[in-house]
């Protein structure tokens, strides 16, 4: 017997885009979420100011998000651009304001009103929110439909809908429980790495240089004494080393590339700096996580397994990270409303 249309696994960014639209298509939807508090990586989002997306074009945001996480969200950002989010947010009274690096918050400034956009939609349209419910196994069943279990329940959907982040601030509830779902069904997932993350530096460098913030530098990652990648915004000196978005663009990029024994160099204004960062901060404390789900097994036109029917996958979960700026809230939106798109299809 089924008890729903729909399941979704994950009470983020992806998790709320996807419930609220299926509420707007009246689709019977339950979202379980693990943590007794949804959506709790999204207050801390942007310094507690929930930077929503970029007002960038998105063939910009796309050459930014680069290989081989751009060709995979095209479809999503094309469907779903920066442009339509926010049209959105202020149909649904959230009005939204670009600053001039054309990133994009809400007009207060305050990530909790971002929070409470979704979940009184969610509220509006009765899409049911389970809390402290940690799902422990999904199984597909022969009729096609889902059947997942929790410690305190059991139930059934038509279509099921992985939303559960990346691996990184596990404390918000982001500790790859998706992922291994998915790699019980036979997905792969590619490893972990660290992304937009800060930098230790040695003592002596660090107790030389105090805790500050220098805007406007141009940092270029060193391979072999060749620049191989660019980036710019501030820099801020932390107590462990060095972070801001200059750096921690960079750190992605490395974990990307995969890039060894690198080095930074660094333009502020006309003096130059030669960094030689010890090591990446550890992946708990990265704002987004380089690696999950292989991309080559969904299908990015419909954010549906290759391998299991039925099967959708939306945000962190999947191997997508992009740029500070908006970039990865947006991934998250956009492919949540690209597989209700086609979970709506399935279901009539």
């Amino acid at each position: 017997m089924t008890n729903t249309d729909l399941i979704i696994i994950g009470g983020g960014a992806a998790g709320f885009m996807a419930g609220v639209n299926a509420g707007e298509r009246k689709i019977r939807t339950v979202i379980l979420e693990r943590c007794p508090k949804p959506g709790r990586k999204l207050l801390m989002c942007g310094n507690n100011r929930c930077n929503i997306t970029s007002a960038l074009p998105v063939r910009e945001m796309l050459i930014d998000f680069g290989d081989p996480v751009a060709p995979f969200l095209e479809p999503a950002l094309t469907a779903f651009p920066p442009s339509a989010l926010r049209e959105w947010c202020h149909k649904n009274g959230l009005v939204t304001k670009m600053q001039r690096d054309k990133r994009v918050y809400p007009a207060s400034e305050k990530a909790s009103d971002v929070h409470h956009l979704f979940t009184d939609l969610l509220a509006k349209y009765n899409i049911g929110i389970m809390l402290n419910s940690a799902v422990h196994k999904i199984i597909p069943l022969q009729t096609g439909e889902w059947l997942v279990k929790t410690d305190s329940v059991e139930l059934t959907s038509r279509a099921l809908l992985l939303a559960t982040g990346g691996v990184s601030y596990p404390k918000t509830g982001s500790v790859g429980d998706g992922q291994k779902m998915a790699a019980a069904l036979g997905h792969k997932v590619t490893p972990y790495r660290p992304g937009l993350a800060g930098f230790d530096m040695p003592p002596a460098w660090i107790a030389a240089n105090p805790m500050r913030s220098i805007p406007n530098v141009v940092l270029k990652i060193m391979v072999g004494g060749k620049a191989v990648a660019t980036t710019e915004g501030f820099l801020e000196i932390e107590k462990y080393g060095i972070g801001g978005p200059a750096v921690t663009n960079a750190s992605r990029i490395i974990a990307r590339r995969d890039l060894k024994n690198y080095s930074f160099e660094v333009d502020m204004n006309g003096k130059k700096w030669t960094l030689n960062p010890l090591r990446v901060r550890p992946l708990k404390e990265a704002m987004v996580t380089v690696g999950g789900v292989a991309l080559n097994e969904v299908d990015s036109r419909t954010m549906e397994s290759k391998k299991v029917p039925g099967l959708f996958f939306a945000g962190e979960i999947l191997d997508i990270d992009g740029p500070s700026g908006g970039y990865n809230l947006q991934a998250a939106f956009s492919t949540a409303r690209l597989a209700m798109d086609a979970i709506a299809k399935r279901l009539r």
